[in-house]
């Protein structure tokens, strides 16, 4: 990726927090913490590597992306508005009585999202059936997902890298929102994941672990990632949760977090204040 390029996913990532900390404050309450954390992937997938077509949300060889954490609507918002899928001043009806925007991400409701999400690691399933059948139709496109180091603690995900890997689902790329917190604390203290990148391999998936705040790094995984015939790839992205939330980021409590319009626009001016 060369330096021009770069940059400008960088400044897009920026863009993408700054319109989502406005875009909770203006609600009042949201997840903050894990939508942060995966600002960086989504500028990738939405700005460079992904096939969308925003005045043609259902285009058939569309690449599909499942955000299998669906608490991490909002972030996806703002990708989307950003992108063009949508008006960004619908960001300001976020989970408000009659909005397109409800508190997790919904196919029913906003042009762009490709799976419904919510009840944790039935997104991650959702998207390896999505991946099959484009792969039974012949498709060109791939399937992205990403779930939740939290989102980790459900069978349902080890059920899904199973099937993945006996079923040779190579058309997937997977991420793992590897932030260390969850809602009630950290995840070594709840359910401790032991050596994600060495599990994902035992399970026959292609890993890679990553840094997934540096857009080079996770480009780069994602190459090799289309390069894999015959195993599913997963990319553990280590990142912190709250990043680039002057308030959330670094502290314990960030999974959802009650602040104003006030708070909200001193932190994107705070976010803006940085290189």
């Amino acid at each position: 990726m060369d330096k021009e390029k770069l940059a400008y996913l960088k400044g897009q990532a920026k863009e993408i927090r700054k319109l989502t900390i406005e875009e909770i404050g203006t609600f009042g309450s949201g997840h903050i913490g894990g939508a942060m954390s995966i600002a960086d992937v989504l500028a990738l997938l939405y700005f460079h590597r992904m096939k969308v077509d925003p005045a043609q949300p259902r285009l058939k060889d569309r690449d599909q992306l499942v955000v299998s954490k669906g608490h991490a609507g909002p972030v996806v918002y703002a990708t989307l508005a950003l992108k063009g899928f949508f008006p960004k001043d619908w960001l300001k009806t976020l989970n408000q009585g009659g909005t397109r925007l409800p508190s997790h991400c919904d196919r029913n409701q906003t042009p762009g999202i490709d799976m419904t999400a919510g009840s944790l690691g039935q997104g991650f399933s959702a998207a390896l059936g999505i991946a099959l059948g484009l792969r039974i139709d012949k498709s060109p496109s791939r399937v992205y997902t990403i779930i939740g180091d939290g989102e980790s603690d459900e069978g349902q995900i080890w059920e899904g890298a199973l099937f993945g890997a006996a079923q040779h689902i190579s058309n997937i790329t997977a991420f793992t929102d590897y932030n260390k917190q969850q809602l009630d604390g950290f995840t070594k203290d709840i359910v401790d994941l032991g050596d994600l990148t060495a599990k994902w391999a035992s399970f026959g998936w292609f890993t890679q672990e990553v840094d997934g705040h540096d857009i080079a790094a996770l480009d780069e995984a994602i190459e090799k990632s289309l390069a894999q015939k015959d195993k599913p790839s997963m990319i553990i992205m280590n990142t912190i949760k709250g990043k680039g939330c002057n308030f959330a980021e670094g502290i314990e409590k960030n999974h959802s977090m009650a602040f104003d319009l006030v708070k909200a626009k001193e932190a994107i001016a705070a976010l803006d204040a940085k290189e």
